[in-house]
């Protein structure tokens, strides 16, 4: 089946390995907050609160991994092995992840969390370089697509199961007549660890670098991360792969508004944490039901006109989020919020892999990685603040940055290869 997708086995296998991974790795989500209020967990707070402290744990991965990757993708490139870099970054996930089993201290969790950053630095940018190589121009975004499908549906179930686990716990095992028992937080730690286990040694046994390609030492200095700011080209002001970043950057940001305002969503709607979590919910399930045929489509009919349309609708659907009062209008905008998301983030992928020049597309695509994972950290941060000016204006901010990204992408980006087919055929009887 994959290969009349056109999508490379090889890919299937990476986005499964990130999957089982993203499933123990988004636990901590759910755990981690859980496992701070609890009275395992002591010791001085730095003069923070317990939820400011629990905001930092959670956005110290974000903000760890997202400065680091255009490193770690740059060093792939220059090695020519991108491999290594998975492997070594899913061993300290899985160390970390068992770590938490012993961790009785705040700043133990500061230090594992921090170590998890590093491991974020090394797997994602050279997951989606391994993607890119093993894809070509005519199928890029049909295997971005399904990649992207695997990892959004191990970190949609993880945080859904985690609550299961913790809950259910203390749990006792019969080992040859030893009976061990561990808690529900032991037990979301060590399933987090073989999940990582799990992934490692299908990216060992099951993957293979591409043939390694000559990398041009004039590129050594090349701009910020092998990838210049400016167009020097002369077409345009901005760099495009930058440009993508931007956009990226913005869409995340947008997206992620809505995950401190739980309490005042709840709240203002007249709802439950339930609702809450479907609604957050709502966009992940959108990207996984659409990542593959829209990155699939992009294939055909081109990238850029889907970027523009997905910002373009990231506006409305983003703004909408405060102003609404109904529970179910708002698990609408969500969704569509994360139909317009679906449009964007593979379709950049996947043209910065059009983009990227021959072996450098660890550091390529590192930018647009990186630009979603400072995005997924500051959002929340963003929104915490201007809620206090209204509650519409951190939504507000986010459609206007939306805005703007569509404006970049229209004016700055321009696709090195033609669409196959017209986009008007989607429209035509014939």
């Amino acid at each position: 089946m994959s290969n009349r997708l056109g999508v490379d086995p090889q890919v299937v296998t990476l986005a499964l390995a990130r999957m089982t991974e993203s499933v123990g790795n988004s636990f901590l989500i759910v755990v981690l907050p859980l496992f701070i209020g609890s009275e395992v967990i002591s010791g001085t707070t730095f003069g923070l609160t317990e939820v400011a402290v629990t905001g930092v744990v959670l956005s110290l991965f974000g903000f760890v991994n997202s400065p680091l990757q255009p490193f770690t993708g740059r060093l792939s490139d220059r090695t020519g092995r991108r491999k290594i870099f998975v492997l070594a970054g899913l061993v300290l996930i899985g160390a970390a992840s068992f770590l938490y089993s012993l961790a009785s201290n705040y700043w133990h969790l500061l230090g594992l969390r921090t170590l998890q950053g590093v491991a974020g630095a090394l797997i994602i940018p050279t997951t989606v370089a391994l993607v890119n190589d093993l894809a070509t121009s005519s199928n890029r975004g049909g295997n971005m697509g399904t990649y992207n499908t695997f990892r959004l549906v191990g970190f949609g179930v993880g945080p859904i199961a985690a609550g299961a686990v913790v809950s259910a716990g203390p749990y006792a095992v019969d080992l040859g007549g030893l009976q061990v028992s561990f808690s529900g937080f032991d037990a979301a730690f060590y399933f987090a660890t073989l999940t990582a286990t799990v992934s490692f040694f299908l990216i060992l046994f099951l993957i293979r670098d591409p043939d390694a390609s000559e990398i041009d030492a004039d590129d050594e200095g090349e701009g910020f991360g092998g990838v210049a700011v400016l167009d020097r080209s002369g077409t345009g002001v901005l760099d495009p792969v930058f440009t993508l970043g931007v956009v990226s950057f913005f869409m995340a940001v947008g997206i992620a508004l809505f995950a401190t305002l739980g309490d005042i969503i709840n709240a203002r709607l007249d709802q439950g944490p339930t609702l809450f979590g479907l609604q957050f919910a709502a966009f992940v399930l959108a990207q996984i039901l659409l990542q593959v045929p829209i990155g699939r489509a992009t294939d055909f009919y081109g990238r850029k006109i889907f970027i523009v349309v997905g910002t373009v609708l990231l506006v409305p659907t983003t703004l909408v989020q405060g102003l609404l009062y109904d529970p179910w209008l708002m698990f609408s905008a969500r969704f569509v919020q994360g139909v317009a998301g679906a449009m964007v983030f593979a379709p950049a992928l996947a043209l910065a892999g059009d983009l990227a020049p021959e072996g450098r597309s660890g550091s390529t695509l590192s930018v647009l990685t990186m630009a979603f994972g400072f995005g997924v950290a500051f959002g929340p941060l963003v929104s915490g603040f201007l809620v206090a000016f209204g509650f519409a204006v951190p939504f507000a901010f986010g459609a206007v940055l939306a805005a703007f990204g569509a404006v970049l992408v229209w004016t700055q980006v321009e696709e090195p290869n033609p669409p196959r087919r017209s986009l008007s055929a989607l429209f035509s009887s014939d």
